[in-house]
């Protein structure tokens, strides 16, 4: 029997328009699309960012459930919303987004929820309060200490012990590597996380297959990355996914079973 993993699809990002490529998901219609396509190729999950009426990043909660709805309307794949602030909205923004969840996952920076301290434990407790599961994204090894930090302190809800770590975010060219993970791997240590890599730059898939030989999973998608190994342009999200788990095939890997 392969081992397998989590397969998380990233098609959007807060930041990325059609410019960037023209098959990256804005509207909810194509957001449903994408999700179906990658959820057949193996993706297992995906994680959305919704846009406003001019195609720029948003938190509204009703657009995050006229998403929601789409997909389910082509997929039963799980859902999980990001917070991301992406330079635009304050902590008590992510906040209310918590508050109003579409699914009962979401994705929080813990550096961003961070900025305002006073609240940081009450923005936890408000989430937990609505049954939502938060994912950390942790671009450092220092995001990762003081999230381990803030758990032992009781300050973040044990059962969130989810986190994903970003890789090549601060590099040079935004280019990971499979070395890049070793860090992070360092610090955890033996501490309980479920943890992820996604990864910036044409070795993407490479630094992903690291991370399930180290035991964790994959975040897969054109928010970090468009290329092929060779330096090629991907068709599409399902195209990346689809490569990536033929190659974790071959390394005797496969995406967990989805649930109906």
């Amino acid at each position: 029997m392969p081992d397998t993993f989590d397969l998380m699809v990233a098609p959007n990002g807060a930041r990325l328009t059609q410019k960037d490529h023209p098959c990256l998901p804005i509207t909810a219609v194509e957001l449903a699309q994408t999700a179906k396509a990658c959820a057949d190729a193996g993706a297992t999950s995906i994680h959305a960012h919704v846009r406003d009426h001019r195609g720029k990043h948003s938190l509204d909660p009703t657009l995050y459930a006229d998403a929601v709805r789409e997909i389910a309307k082509k997929t039963s794949i799980p859902v999980q919303f990001s917070t991301e602030a992406a330079g635009i909205f304050d902590v008590p923004a992510q906040r209310h987004c918590l508050e109003n969840p579409s699914t009962r996952d979401a994705s929080v920076s813990l550096r961003e929820i961070a900025r305002a301290p006073d609240s940081f434990s009450d923005t936890y407790r408000a989430a937990d309060e609505k049954g939502v599961d938060i994912q950390h994204i942790l671009y450092d090894t220092t995001d990762l200490q003081e999230l381990l930090n803030r758990f032992d302190a009781g300050e973040i809800p044990q059962q969130s012990r989810r986190a994903i770590f970003v890789l090549g975010r601060y590099t040079p060219g935004q280019i990971s590597t499979p070395s890049d993970l070793d860090p992070f791997l360092k610090t955890m240590g033996t501490a309980a996380l479920n943890w992820s890599v996604c990864a910036f730059g044409q070795n993407e898939h490479a630094c992903l297959m690291a991370a399930l030989q180290a035991g964790g999973n994959a975040r897969i998608g054109f928010e970090n990355n468009r290329l092929t190994p060779d330096g090629t342009i991907f068709p599409d999200n399902a195209a990346s996914v689809a490569a990536f788990v033929e190659l974790a095939d071959k390394a005797g890997f496969a995406p967990k079973a989805q649930t109906p």
